[in-house]
């Protein structure tokens, strides 16, 4: 059996929730390897709408294994309400779950920081989620960071927050009108923490060999998006890990062989979340529409997503850089109606032609995109199953999507539910088979 990725392809909030939940009865484990509660997926279950922030979508089915890698950030307050939410859907999380006890925690002190940070860069600001990544990831680097397995003892959370007040980062708290924490009293909150979580921790890294060695079939869910990558996004603009199929192996604890196949998943459309460059973007009526017919608010936040026309020159960027074998199309029923529909195939930056993004954020800024436009179509489009049963247009736009990306589209989303879905006959997905 081989292993997959799921990586989105653009700047997060693609619907890999949707496309992860749908797959994962194929695959023994659901490996989750970066980001924290920054990420959202949205999963509908049963008829009802669950927003998973830390938890793999594979939490679901039973028979299938949710791991949380050493490269993802642990929130436990914010765990602890995902973990009571999936209680009362009647989900056995506890028998299908477990937590890598390398993972880094997200401190209330962390989540104070990243917004005292936000509010001092002020018009400047990254336009984070202020849940604390930067800056628990900042702490792993600087190697004053908690992980779960250090909340237990009491010695090694006194000696870390010793350091932290050492680096001067009290006084900030200070300054942002927090007092700043004590030995005794983060002692305190990780001891409860740690009571609460040590059943679900464990050695993700040796669970997952394990089951390589045996041939159980993984499947590797990315947070976030390839345009957020913390080297190869659009930096300054980007979250604080690595979003690629390349942070895969760090962020589980597996040999880069063990990543066989990538699926990227990509909006028929384009948003993003925060601030940056966006050279898509569409801040009229088409924006709008796309903003209200898609749903597009942060599954994190609540905010609303900037919506534009696809980018080909990004998701050819995103296709290179993953090595992806097959597009997932999500939203795709949201561009019913309009027409015509464009799809950016190059920037011009400074009067000059470019068809890669550019490395600095600034010139990003100044891209002009340039725009081919194709017809659209009128008929709703959740009901179809099969390709062929798709409006003429509507499969020139998949086509013209795959041509322009240099990759073949192995599945498309036509509405929310797990059942609104169609599978390329012939595609990446009929490779990988249920395991049980």
């Amino acid at each position: 059996m081989a292993n997959l990725a799921v990586i989105g392809g653009q700047w997060g909030d693609e619907g890999k929730g949707k496309i992860v939940d749908l797959l994962a009865p194929r695959f023994a484990i659901v490996a989750r390897y970066q980001g924290g509660p920054n990420a959202g997926h949205t999963v509908v279950f049963n008829g009802q709408t669950h927003a998973l922030h830390h938890i793999p979508s594979g939490i679901f089915h039973a028979g299938v294994r949710s791991v949380i890698g050493p490269g993802a950030l642990i929130d436990p307050e914010s765990l602890n309400e995902e973990l009571e939410g999936l209680t009362r859907a009647g989900v056995p999380y506890a028998e299908r779950l477990t937590i890598s006890e390398r993972a880094h925690v997200i401190l209330p002190l962390h989540r104070v920081l990243d917004a005292a940070i936000e509010r001092r860069l002020g018009d400047d600001a990254i336009g984070t989620t202020r849940r604390g990544i930067g800056p628990a990831y900042a702490a792993r680097a600087h190697r004053w960071g908690l992980r779960l397995v250090e909340l237990g003892d009491a010695d090694a959370v006194a000696t870390s927050v010793e350091r932290v007040l050492r680096t001067g980062i009290g006084d900030l708290l200070e300054e942002a009108g927090e007092p700043a924490p004590t030995g005794e009293n983060v002692v305190d909150w990780a001891a409860h923490w740690w009571n609460r979580l040590e059943p679900l921790c464990g050695d993700v890294s040796g669970l997952l060999q394990d089951a390589s060695d045996r041939g159980e079939p993984i499947l590797f869910e990315g947070a976030q998006g390839t345009l957020l990558d913390i080297d190869h996004g659009t930096y300054p603009f980007v979250t604080s890990s690595s979003t690629t199929a390349g942070g895969i192996p760090a962020g589980v604890g597996l040999p880069p062989r063990s990543v066989d196949r990538v699926l990227g998943v990509m909006k028929a459309y384009q948003t993003r979340v925060g601030a940056g460059p966006f050279p898509t973007e569409d801040e009229g009526p088409l924006g709008e529409r796309l903003r209200r017919v898609g749903h597009e608010f942060g599954t994190t936040t609540g905010r609303p997503r900037r919506c534009g026309w696809f980018d080909a020159v990004a998701a050819r960027y995103a296709v290179r850089l993953n090595g992806i074998d097959a597009l997932a199309v999500t939203k795709f029923d949201v561009l019913s109606g309009v027409d015509p529909l464009r799809i950016a195939v190059g920037y011009v930056i400074d009067g000059e032609r470019v068809d890669r993004p550019p490395a600095a954020a600034s010139a990003m800024a100044r891209a002009l995109p340039v725009f081919e436009e194709l017809a659209g179509w009128n008929e709703p489009i959740g009901e179809l199953r099969r390709l062929e049963d798709l409006p003429r247009t509507a499969r020139a736009y998949l086509d013209r999507m795959a041509e322009l990306s240099g990759c073949p589209i192995g599945v498309v989303s036509v509405g929310a539910d797990r059942r609104c879905t169609i599978i390329v006959e012939g595609g990446l997905l009929e490779r990988f088979d249920a395991h049980a």
